[in-house]
């Protein structure tokens, strides 16, 4: 437990921090997903326009430092090819 003012002020800091993380992750999460559904079922079309909406939403996570930059090029990099494949 937090024995100074600064302390307990972190402690809520993070927290804060933690819960916006942890929202965008999910909601990264959910558009990859979506993708992810699209090429399963073959839809050329409609996995672009997934794509499209994911490609956004992932580089944003990046530069906000939720994930790592290359992490979220390698992962619209494979997703692109998987989508050029259909």
């Amino acid at each position: 437990m937090a024995n100074h003012k600064s302390a307990e002020k972190r402690i809520r800091q993070t927290a804060r921090r933690t819960e916006i993380n942890r929202n965008r992750v999910s909601r990264i999460r959910t558009f990859v997903k979506k993708v992810e559904t699209a090429i399963s079922s073959g839809n050329k079309a409609e996995a672009a326009e997934a794509f499209k909406a994911a490609q956004p939403e992932m580089m944003r996570g990046a530069s906000k430092g939720v994930l790592h930059k290359n992490t979220v090029s390698r992962k619209l990099s494979r997703l692109s090819a998987r989508i050029k494949a259909l």
